[in-house]
């Protein structure tokens, strides 16, 4: 399984808004937006951030997905 960012960059151009809008608004690092951009784990703390800055829940940014592949067990 792995995390999916992919409604967090929609929401930014929805809002028209740039990464380095997003690392400003909520006071993330460029290298938490870095991390965000290859989908690797960030902390919670960075997450919660990102939505107290959007003013959105955590399920408008992430989402988890089960890239397995089936009947292989990998």
């Amino acid at each position: 399984m792995a995390v999916s960012y992919k409604k967090l960059w929609k929401l930014l151009i929805d809002r028209d808004m740039k990464k380095k809008d997003l690392q400003k608004l909520s006071g993330i690092s460029a290298s938490s937006v870095a991390k965000l951009g290859r989908n690797e784990t960030v902390t919670t703390q960075v997450l919660e951030k990102i939505c107290v800055a959007l003013n959105c829940e955590l399920s408008d940014i992430a989402e988890i997905r089960n890239d397995r592949k089936e009947g292989t067990g990998e």
